[in-house]
């Protein structure tokens, strides 16, 4: 019951092959076997789920009709979003033992439901558990004081990534059909990496954001976007025909229904193995040019492209991120201790502005790293003028980046690496959360980005060549060197043997069905024989028993 996909349970519910209530407690088993695993859960509600269940079985039986496209489809959702009844604590010791209550817009079995959550019941899906975050969100080292660390489902020395980290970890245990997350700096993408599933980063106005609990309400010089995750390309297709262009309360959705196209049978993708900010690892660069190689094979046209000043992007979400010295964001925490994955990030605005511009002058005169020495620069205190120009800013890079890429290279979508490593071991977060510009750029952006495995990591295949250390594309010396070349670097092909690497599938402002649609192309373009989708991962523990 866990191995199919979301389109294939519907299916087997409109047959009458199984019900919800058997498809439920069949998730619900395989749940506890990844909680146990990777401590990926937070809130649960099996009773209500189970009565949900219930109640959509009594309704095939009385009327032989679905509910809607999700009937009977065992839905997760992350921490943040709210529900009647059941507590919001966004990893806050603060926030917790408050069950949501206010600002509902529809009553349901399980108390009043809010805007996404509303939309995922009318369709049918049971929703029966959350998932575990990053202390504030801000990170990707899954782990907060009050619901702890979420490790890698496929090797518990690795972080699941974040911050939809405990989403990732429970799909790719096949815990859950389908899952909810958001992102605002790579939160869909990075776990989906870590973990080997997929993904879907709308860009905003898609998906209704209503009902997401956050650190920093208010904020909007980055938009957080609401997207899905699944086990499959199709999975994510079918809840975003559910949840894309609805109305909603909250007034933040274009409506802009979910659109069936029909892609050129030769398309003209782009793509790039390093973007000169972090030069990305052999293994990731692997996934980048074994997708390249898969499309040519089927007639399409792949061109290597640059991306232009990666390192100013960066600059920009620090700046923007930072303007009130992140103290709304951290005020939060109150007795709890700040997670050590918040360390750097957070850093630069507490240091006084004379030790900072000093800082930063050493690390790029004596050091000759500017690229890390802007980004402590970025990372202050502003005010309302300088928050002004970076938004402006931040509005003149992307005109630069449509003319540069994509007016000047006329491509359909591009394809580049997640991040610079496929993933990274429990504490890496702590001083390099600057591989989240990979990421990154596409927030800044503001465009959908599918994120999808392709290959695992094979030391025969991704050590560091010669060729690598001398080539094009490095970046910062100080980070690089800590990822790369220090006494126990990050990067290391031998322990992340077998673990997942994916790539960032990219299309333009409103494209999000054709960035699915090309997933679709370079899911099948690769072949399932690559081992990832439902039941992947107890085929590979088995395999790696062997």
């Amino acid at each position: 019951w866990t191995s199919p996909s979301a389109s294939e349970i519907v299916s087997s519910i409109k047959t009458g092959k199984w019900t919800a209530s058997q498809v439920l407690e069949a998730f619900i088993a395989r749940a506890v076997l990844a909680h146990a695993k990777t401590n990926c859960l937070t809130e649960v509600f099996f009773d209500s789920a189970r009565q949900r269940a219930k109640e959509l079985d009594e309704h095939f039986a009385a009327n032989k009709e679905l509910k809607g496209p999700l009937h009977g489809v065992p839905v997760s959702i992350k921490e943040q979003f709210e529900i009647r009844g059941v507590d919001t604590s966004v990893g806050f010791s603060q926030w917790a033992n408050e069950p949501a209550e206010s600002n509902a817009d529809v009553r349901t079995e399980f108390g009043f439901i809010k805007l996404i959550v509303e939309q995922l019941l009318a369709a049918g899906a049971v929703l029966y558990v959350k998932t575990n975050i990053p202390q504030t969100m801000f990170a990707f080292e899954c782990s907060n004081p009050v619901w702890g660390r979420t490790t890698n489902p496929y090797n518990d020395k690795y972080t699941c990534g974040g911050s939809s980290g405990g989403e990732a970890a429970l799909l790719a245990m096949d815990g859950s059909a389908l899952g909810i997350g958001t992102d605002i700096g790579g939160s869909l993408r990075i776990p989906a990496a870590y973990c080997g599933v997929f993904s879907l980063k709308p860009a905003s106005g898609r998906i209704s954001y209503g009902g997401a609990r956050g650190p920093v309400p208010g904020f909007d010089g980055i938009k957080s976007v609401a997207g899905p995750m699944g086990r499959s390309v199709k999975d994510l297709e079918l809840l975003s025909k559910v949840a894309f262009g609805l109305p909603s309360r909250s007034h933040d959705v274009a409506p802009l229904p979910f659109r069936d196209i029909t892609l050129s049978s030769n398309l003209r993708f782009g793509y790039y193995t390093h973007d000169s900010f972090i030069k990305a690892s052999p293994a990731c660069q692997r996934a980048v040019l074994e997708s390249v190689d898969s499309l040519r094979k089927q007639g399409h046209e792949c061109i290597e492209i640059a991306i232009p000043d990666a390192a100013a992007a960066c600059n920009i979400f620090v700046g923007l991120t930072s303007a009130d010295g992140y103290k709304t964001m951290l005020s939060h925490l109150g007795p709890d201790p700040k997670e050590k994955s918040l360390f750097l990030v957070t850093l630069g605005p507490k240091l006084n502005f004379i030790l900072r511009d000093i800082a930063a002058w050493i690390v790029e005169t004596f050091l000759h790293d500017k690229i890390f020495a802007d980004a402590l620069r970025a990372a202050k205190n502003k005010t309302v003028r300088e928050y002004w120009a970076l938004a402006a800013e931040r509005d003149r890079f992307v005109k630069n980046f449509d003319k540069e890429v994509w007016d000047k290279f006329e491509i359909d979508g591009i394809i580049a690496p997640v991040q610079a490593l496929p993933q990274l071991p429990h504490g890496g977060c702590n001083n390099f959360s600057a591989l989240a510009l990979a990421t990154i750029l596409y927030n800044i952006l503001d465009i959908p980005v599918g994120c999808l495995p392709v290959t695992r990591v094979d030391p025969t295949k991704d050590q560091l060549s010669q060729e690598w250390i001398d080539g094009l594309g490095h970046g910062s010396k100080l980070f690089e060197s800590g990822i790369f070349t220090n006494n126990k670097p990050l990067y290391d092909p031998e322990a992340m043997k077998g673990m997942p690497v994916n790539i960032q599938i990219v299309g333009r402002k409103w494209e999000e069905e054709k960035v699915l649609a090309m997933m679709d192309i370079v899911d099948l373009a690769l072949g399932k024989e690559r081992g990832f989708g439902p039941g992947a991962w107890d085929k590979y523990m088995k395999a790696s028993k062997v």
